[in-house]
């Protein structure tokens, strides 16, 4: 009997009777309970997580910042609330923190009493860090504390983001407020550095007035110096003048009876005398010309450097444009040169008051000098004239003695004249200097206001100057500066299209470990009919891959019209799961062949080591290294890739591999069982009396 017509006499078993036929219906029904239940139980878990109860408590009492209200715990309450990701139930902090260490709450976001004050503090001078505080509880769920973490860990870079928007446009603003106010700075500085180029010009006019002035306080000096020194000859010549004649007019009045025989015996004494008188009289004269001819001249070059000093500080400073850094200078400069002027002006007024007594004084000096040349050359001749030269004598006494107070009241004057000049001629001289320097330093200053300007100028166009949609678009970027373009290639929809190809194998396994519990893997007819090994073991293996290709069926139409799965090669997906039920019938029949009632316990065992080495939840290197040496050896970890790439879409490559090592698993399979049912065919004392039985 061929194996074909074997096998559809043992699936025939199951329609004779109840319960065989309720056993086939099971058999069809059971990998639902593993496939499409288990997928339809959590096949959109993060869709209604707006089902699970979560604590959110908001102490947040807000805060001000530069006039502006800021509550960042209420933005974020509204937030949460209008996105569903939990249900949110507002507590005080107490309620929530006994509510999750009871389960009540899976878990509690709390923002605290100061959270917007500490966001508030990053435009302040001591920013701090808002903290939002999340508490979990790995008893009530570790699953959930998971999706939390992601969730908070999104609330947390909204929150940041949200105050690096404020933070920044606050940057920005100052930026476009500093360029303002360094144009208006550079326009400034170009007005300072043409008003220094004025002060800059007024400063070396200054200097050069001043090297004039200094030049007519020399002079000046000098002559005063030369005056007082002749003022002083003339003073002690007169002095002494005055005191000789009124010896001689003493001598003359006293002695005028007795003079005449006095006379004639000194005569040639009374001549020399009235020849010194005449000498004297000489040098007080030329003396007092020197004084007259200098003193004007030296007060008029005074009053020249007085004028220049005032006009210039008239044109620097009583009208500024811009303030003017040398105006103090210019006022120490002028007041001296009024100073100087005054002076000057005083001895010339000394010298114009005293004109009428100087002309005066020269006519008496004259007249003295003349007559005394005229006594030197009558002087043999007194005894003779001794009247009338005591009468001149009396006359010549009195113009002596004026000419002598009037020596020394001008020798005074010129000494106070002589002081003034000097200390005018050195403060001339100071000024001078200071000038030099001053204007040194306006050369300098005009340099450095241009650079200043310049550098103004230059650093206002380095400035950005920020409108506001320029500012609003640069902030967005700064305050989210690195944005996730994700691209899913062949994205699944779902946590249950995810996970479907780990669990659609998971329950064919199963269905066809099951269907070996009712159906036996090699055909006792044919065993005791002696047939061939081969047609043993397909007799044994075809049963249950009709049955597992009705399982794939009906497991799949569930799946894919009751839960909702949808596969990009729906049919391909179809076809592949055909070649998967007959490898894994194939394998559960070989061990139920080979070890008997062991071979159940190995096919389970068998199946935990696929479920633990496919790679069907978390990639495979995440796993031990065990189960990582495992993965390529097993036909599970193949037929979940393929199942990938089949419901999900992608290359096709690990489709076309998986199927080639299905086949190679389901050829090796069908010979060891047919290698088992050779064996079968010799009994033995242990197969008459077995150790186990199951």
């Amino acid at each position: 009997m061929r194996s074909p017509r074997l096998a559809a006499l043992e699936l025939r078993r199951f329609g004779r009777g109840k319960l065989p036929r309720a056993a086939l219906v099971a058999l069809l029904v059971l990998p639902l309970l593993y496939g499409a239940l288990y997928l339809w139980s959590f096949w959109d878990p993060y869709g209604r997580l707006d089902r699970i109860p979560v604590a959110l408590v908001n102490d947040d009492k807000g805060a001000t910042a530069d006039g502006k209200k800021i509550t960042a715990g209420d933005d974020i309450t509204e937030r949460l609330h209008d996105s569903k990701t939990f249900d949110w139930q507002e507590v005080s902090a107490a309620e929530a923190r006994r509510g999750v260490e009871d389960g009540t709450y899976y878990l509690s976001l709390t923002m605290p009493a100061d959270f917007s004050e500490r966001i508030a503090s990053s435009s302040g001078d001591t920013p701090e860090t808002g903290a939002l505080q999340v508490r979990t509880n790995d008893a009530n769920n570790y699953i959930v504390g998971q999706i939390s973490r992601t969730v908070f860990s999104e609330v947390r870079q909204a929150a940041s983001t949200k105050t690096s928007r404020s933070f920044l446009d606050k940057i920005f603003v100052s930026f476009s407020d500093i360029h303002g106010k360094t144009v208006k700075a550079a326009k400034g500085a170009d007005e300072l550095k043409g008003g220094i180029g004025k002060a800059e010009k007024g400063s070396k006019d200054l200097a050069d007035g001043l090297e004039d002035a200094k030049d007519g306080s020399g002079k000046l000096s000098k002559g005063l110096k030369k005056l007082h020194t002749g003022a002083g000859d003339l003073a002690d010549g007169s002095k002494r003048v005055a005191e000789g004649t009124q010896k001689l007019a003493d001598r003359v009045n006293r002695t005028a009876g007795k003079v005449g025989p006095f006379l004639k015996g000194n005569e040639k004494t009374i001549g020399d005398t009235a020849r010194l008188v005449a000498d004297s009289s000489g040098v007080i004269r030329k003396h007092l010309d020197t004084l007259a001819k200098t003193a004007p001249t030296a007060a008029k070059g005074a009053r020249t450097a007085s004028d220049t000093l005032n006009g210039v500080y008239a044109r620097r400073c009583d009208d500024p444009v811009l303030p003017d850094a040398a105006c103090a200078d210019l006022k120490k400069a002028r007041d001296a040169a009024a100073d100087v002027a005054v002076i000057a002006d005083d001895v010339n007024t000394l010298i114009a008051h005293q004109n009428g007594d100087l002309t005066k004084l020269d006519k008496n000096l004259a007249t003295l000098q003349k007559q005394s040349q005229a006594l030197a050359e009558r002087a043999p001749h007194l005894s003779e004239n001794l009247d009338d030269a005591v009468k001149k004598i009396n006359k010549l006494n009195d113009g002596a003695a004026e000419v002598a107070a009037g020596a020394k009241k001008l020798h005074k004057g010129l000494g106070t004249a002589k002081t003034g000049a000097v200390d005018l001629d050195k403060g001339v001289g100071d000024l001078k200097t200071g000038a030099d320097d001053l204007n040194g330093g306006m050369f300098k200053l005009v340099d450095g206001s241009g650079k200043l300007a310049g550098g103004l100028h230059d650093g206002a166009e380095r400035i950005p100057d920020y409108d506001k949609q320029d500012r609003d678009q640069r902030t967005e970027v700064m305050a989210d500066p690195v944005r996730l373009a994700s691209h899913d290639l062949h994205k699944a929809p779902n946590y249950g299209t995810g996970f479907a190809p780990y669990f659609i194998p998971l329950s064919l396994w199963v269905g066809a470990m099951v269907a070996y519990m009712l159906i036996a893997p090699m055909n006792r007819r044919a065993l005791a009919a002696g047939a061939s090994a081969w047609r043993i073991a397909l007799a044994g293996w075809l049963p249950v891959v009709a049955i597992g290709v009705l399982q794939t069926v009906a497991l799949m139409s569930v799946l894919h019209w009751a839960v909702g799965l949808e596969m990009v090669r729906a049919a391909g997906t179809v076809g592949f799961l055909f070649l998967v039920t007959a490898c894994f019938a194939a394998i559960v029949q070989w061990l139920n062949a080979r070890f008997g009632a062991a071979g159940r316990i190995l096919v389970l065992a068998l199946l935990m080591l696929q479920l633990t080495s496919a790679g069907g939840t978390y990639p495979v290197q995440t796993s031990p290294g065990f189960f990582n040496a495992l993965h390529p050896f097993l036909p599970m970890s193949y037929v979940v890739e393929a199942l990938r790439r089949l419901i999900t879409g992608g290359g096709l490559e690990p489709v076309w591999h998986a199927c080639v090592v299905l086949t190679a698993f389901t050829a090796g399979a069908l010979a060891l069982t047919a290698v088992a049912a050779r064996r079968r065919q010799v009994w033995t004392l242990d197969r008459l009396h077995p150790e186990l039985s199951l």
